[in-house]
């Protein structure tokens, strides 16, 4: 319905310009909210103060003035001017009605799908030397929600896993591999189990025994140069590696596969390339034997301008190189209209450096959008970032473990006579939910304090809240199993029926609000409001008990639209539902 009036709105603009009352090159920008006390309607524009300095007229004369141009519209009732020129749309009760129905036949609950992209998500990006920890978290869930969405909407959505999977620290990996391998034969596999364990023995080797260290080197070289068994050893590494990762993808219900991982081994081949086309175009300076460019708009607090290394004075390469590379591929290569990189926000510069200097080295096309979309750092309730109590890195697989166990006590709990496999499987749908929904909720770009006891409370907006309110809808039909809705038609009567269908008829406008910037929480917002509309409704106006058939039919519509909603909603935040809690 707010795309409907923002199109009548740009007629009423076109004819202004026909009039001659603004000039033709004008560009408006129309904004239309949703209004917070319905007696101003359900929606408001103030478009006409935004038009007094180019039209030349008062604002309340310009409201008149759009009001009798705009186009006849079937779902408008009225609309009234306010205050000093805003004016207020009231939605037609039957339109509404209408676009709800609808919403219940179609593919996509009735939203209306805008023009095709290609959009490339970078997002999740392990290390491949280290097993995942709680820092991985936030770029998995929340990358995974906005591909869920953008594909919902139509987009076609290219995963790239930037896996951390090259570098100098794979040198001595790869030698206490071999040694491993040497003296164990295939059983060497078994010593991967624990990756940390693996990544610290690799490094106390390497600052104990200077054959080692030697030997790692070695390796380095080898591995940037092709070497096929370099490479062997390299891959089953990786492999093994990244077993770890798929086995928490998995785990979360995050959809990255092994096709989609894309790592910064894969753009080796280019980054001398890179090096040369800057240097071609007259980019590069030298800062102490290092390659670098400098560009004017990045100065630091004396005003002395930053550089990005691109290539280091002993000839190595840094993050920004591959990066390059990484976005001339996703230009060149995807085809990519849009790249949404899922980073922590402390890498802001870094990526406002790297998205300038892509642009002008002309390594992506004008019109593709590069966009940082960071993230704040999920802290412990002492307001410090997640750690164990001895202080280390908290295991992303311990978190998932304790919020397994947590749940499980929970919910039984609330069941003691519920069997144990069921038990189990419903603990295991909430600890899982609970975790991703207390970071999707927030904000994407503050920090926040994780807490399993406010994560797994079943009042606020928590995931175990929303799950219950699925299952309370899903329970209404249940007893109704004998109810033929073939023929029933939505009527909204009630005030709390109609306000109910305004926010189910909001789900589509939540969709682009969320995929346009990124932000998960957007839509984690209206499915709390929405579940709490419902639990309004539910106590105004008694569904199976109403007071006739036609009433009851209309109710358990609305009561249907509200479970496919909810349930879609949550599933494009990679959330399961249940049916029973």
């Amino acid at each position: 319905m707010k795309s409907h009036i923002e199109s009548l709105l740009e007629q009423t603009i076109e004819s202004f310009k026909q009039q001659g009352i603004v000039p033709a090159d004008f560009q408006a920008r129309i904004q239309v909210d949703r209004t917070k006390d319905k007696s101003h309607g359900d929606l408001a524009t103030n478009l006409a103060m935004m038009l007094t300095k180019v039209a030349k007229k008062n604002p309340r004369e310009l409201a008149q003035l759009i009001i009798d141009t705009l186009p006849a519209s079937s779902y408008v009732a009225k609309v009234e001017i306010a205050g000093p020129g805003f004016i207020n749309f009231f939605i037609d009760d039957n339109a509404l009605a209408n676009q709800l129905q609808q919403a219940l036949t179609s593919d996509h609950l009735g939203v209306a799908l805008p023009t095709k992209q290609t959009i490339v998500v970078d997002y999740s990006s392990p290390n491949l030397a280290k097993e995942m920890h709680v820092g991985h978290l936030r770029s998995t869930i929340i990358g995974d929600s906005v591909v869920r969405a953008l594909e919902y909407l139509g987009h076609k959505v290219i995963r790239q896993n930037h896996v951390g999977d090259w570098g100098t620290q794979f040198g001595m990996l790869l030698a206490l591999m071999e040694e491993l391998r040497a003296a164990n034969g295939e059983q060497a596999k078994m010593e991967l189990s624990d990756l940390e364990s693996f990544y610290r023995a690799a490094k106390v080797r390497f600052d104990e025994s200077t054959e080692f260290a030697t030997r790692a080197r070695q390796l380095v070289v080898a591995l940037q140069s092709g070497d096929e068994y370099c490479n062997k050893l390299w891959r089953e590494f990786n492999d093994i590696s990244l077993s770890h990762c798929h086995d928490v993808y998995k785990r979360l219900g995050v959809s990255l596969t092994r096709a989609d991982v894309h790592g910064e081994s894969a753009y080796n081949a280019d980054l001398a390339q890179v090096v040369k086309d800057l240097d071609a175009q007259g980019l590069l300076s030298e800062s102490n034997g290092a390659k670098v460019v400098f560009q004017e708009a990045f100065r630091n607090k004396e005003g002395e301008p930053l550089p990005v290394i691109i290539q280091k004075a002993d000839g190595g390469y840094l993050y920004a190189t591959s990066d390059l590379a990484a976005m001339r591929y996703r230009s060149n290569v995807l085809k990519a209209d849009r790249a949404m990189y899922f980073v922590d926000l402390r890498q802001a510069l870094h990526f406002q450096q790297v998205f300038s200097l892509a642009k002008l080295a002309k390594f992506v096309r004008p019109e593709m959008s590069l966009e940082h979309t960071g993230f704040g750092t999920m802290n412990g309730e002492d307001g410090r970032p997640f750690k164990t109590r001895s202080g280390g890195v908290v295991k992303l697989v311990d978190l998932l473990d304790e919020a397994d166990v947590r749940a499980l006590e929970l919910v039984r709990s609330k069941n003691p006579d519920m069997d144990e496999a069921t038990l189990t499987e419903i603990a295991r749908v909430v600890g899982i939910s609970s975790v991703k929904y207390a970071d999707l909720s927030k904000n994407r770009t503050s920090d926040y304090i994780f807490s399993f006891e406010q994560m797994l409370s079943f009042e606020g907006n928590t995931a175990p809240y929303l799950l219950y309110a699925y299952t309370r809808v899903a329970g209404i039909f249940k007893r109704a199993t004998d109810i033929d809705l073939s023929q029933a038609k939505i009527v909204l009567e009630h005030e709390k029926e109609k306000d109910l269908g305004t926010k189910l008829a909001q789900f589509g406008e939540v969709l682009t609000r969320m995929t346009d910037k990124g932000l998960p929480h957007v839509l984690c917002g209206y499915l709390y409001e929405l579940a709490s509309e419902f639990s309004s409704f539910y106590e105004a106006c008694p569904v199976l008990a109403a007071e006739t058939e036609a009433q009851k039919q209309s109710r358990l519509l609305l009561a249907q639209l509200t479970a496919k909603t909810l349930k879609t909603g949550l599933s494009l935040l990679g959330i399961e539902t249940l049916e029973r809690m």
